[in-house]
């Protein structure tokens, strides 16, 4: 059943057109003028729009113009009794799916809506293939990444086990997708756990699974990632950060492709590719003696680094330019261009959060603009810039205590953009919750005392 609106200044054709429809199992919802659907289709989701041509005041075309303009898509069908070859090609080139003329044929009327509606459907149903392609999409034009997906390229129809690096948001997990896509697996599951986000104590049970009652909670059995992930590839995200018990469990898994389940008391064959990714040194880790070197040669055998966003300013228009397309669609926004001092002022800013942080701000660029993006809106959506006037003085010491202080610096301005609300900040930096929480312990980040008033 669809919801349709009828627009037309005459009572007859508005209730034999209503009686119409409603008899073939739709709803029917009728005005007679232009500027009372404008309310309507504001305030509901109509499916689509029959209007008449010739009205008083505000006439269908004007109607079906206005509404092109305030950028809402509905499929809309110009009927009149007064048609000629330049209103009907008027209508079509403002986006009449088609034009009908007056006296109406009911049969051909409903077939005529019911073939809209198919349209309708199918372009629903390729738009959200292409959002679901879209999102694991990997965009760049500059020759940074044009290495690494020539990497990417040589790799991914091997067995070998490839080590994502990079910063946090610079796309580890698509670059993991790549390779899955590329590979002999690509029919196979993708399946993916972030060590940083689970636990430590639970970890083991997402891992491996566990047997009924293996623990106080252990309601019904669970499979863990590696047998879900069988034929497949199971992707390990923030490996550094995975306990070092749990370290030596994995790298057993990885030795006799075996699973043994948490309360379990048989092993269970597992054929998986295991890819790893991680935005810490694991080399300044096995020294530190906080990763075991033994699982570090097993999952080191191919090291791909990804470079941050601010070494590839070339791939920043690209990027603004695709979520911008598919921030629009998600959301049923009309597209809306982005100036080049916008642009310009995208590239010259640091992007602690990568891409992910990118992507935030295109969005929130999105939501507020009302015409195109300029400079000045980019400008108010960023965080302090490199070089303003109230941005913190150059850091002394160290490549790594300069990288430290900028980034308390950044963690510390969207923390009190957002009023010491963790996860608006995390969202604003391109980090997940759990990695803002050990950010700020790592740099000296007392949340507590920033949030309890001041005495002064």
């Amino acid at each position: 059943m669809a919801h349709l609106l009828i627009v037309d200044d005459d009572a007859n054709t508005l209730a034999s057109l209503a009686r119409a429809f409603r008899l073939a199992g739709h709803e029917a919802t009728v005005c007679d003028n232009a500027a009372r659907a404008l309310e309507l289709v504001k305030s509901n989701p109509f499916d689509m729009m029959l209007s008449d041509v010739v009205m008083p005041g505000k006439d269908g075309l004007a109607l079906l113009e206005e509404l092109r303009g305030l950028g809402v898509t509905l499929p809309v069908v110009m009927i009149s009794g007064q048609a000629n070859i330049e209103m009907a090609v008027r209508a079509t080139r403002l986006g009449a799916v088609d034009f009908l003329e007056k006296p109406l044929s009911t049969d051909k009327l409903l077939l005529t809506v019911e073939n809209v509606l198919k349209l309708k459907r199918l372009e629903e149903e390729n738009r959200e293939l292409r959002q679901k392609v879209g999102q694991h999409e990997i965009v760049h034009s500059g020759e940074a990444m044009r290495r690494v997906m020539a990497q990417v390229e040589r790799v991914a129809p091997s067995e070998a086990r490839v080590c994502i690096l990079g910063e946090t948001g610079t796309g580890k997990e698509l670059i993991a997708r790549a390779l899955h896509q590329r590979s002999p697996r690509h029919a196979g599951p993708f399946i993916t756990l972030n060590c940083a986000a689970v636990p430590g104590e639970l970890i083991e049970s997402e891992l491996f699974g566990h047997e009924k009652g293996a623990f106080t909670g252990a309601a019904a059995r669970h499979i863990g990632k590696f047998e879900q992930a069988h034929r497949g590839t199971l992707f390990l995200d923030e490996i550094g950060d995975m306990p070092l018990v749990m370290q030596a469990k994995l790298l057993r898994v990885l030795e006799e492709r075996q699973v043994e389940r948490v309360g379990g008391d048989r092993a269970i064959a597992v054929d998986v590719r295991v890819l790893v990714a991680t935005h810490r040194n694991l080399d300044e880790l096995v020294k530190k003696g906080a990763f075991r070197q033994d699982l570090y040669h097993r999952i080191y055998v191919f090291p791909l680094l990804l470079p941050p966003l601010r070494e590839r300013a070339e791939d920043i228009p690209p990027l603004v330019a695709h979520f911008a397309a598919q921030v629009a669609a998600q959301n049923g926004w009309k597209a809306k261009a982005f100036e080049p001092d916008a642009i310009a002022e995208l590239q010259r800013y640091g992007w602690p959060g990568n891409v992910r942080e990118l992507r935030n701000v295109v969005e929130r660029l999105l939501l507020l603009a009302d015409g195109p993006v300029d400079a000045g809106a980019v400008r108010q959506a960023l965080p302090l810039a490199d070089g303003s006037a109230d941005a913190p003085a150059a850091a002394a010491g160290s490549l790594a205590e300069r990288t430290d202080a900028f980034e308390r610096e950044q963690i510390l301005a969207e923390l009190r953009r957002h009023n010491q609300r963790m996860t608006d900040t995390a969202k604003a930096l391109g980090l997940e919750r759990s990695h803002l929480y050990k950010k700020c312990q790592a740099l000296g980040i007392d949340l507590r005392a920033m949030r309890e008033p001041s005495a002064r």
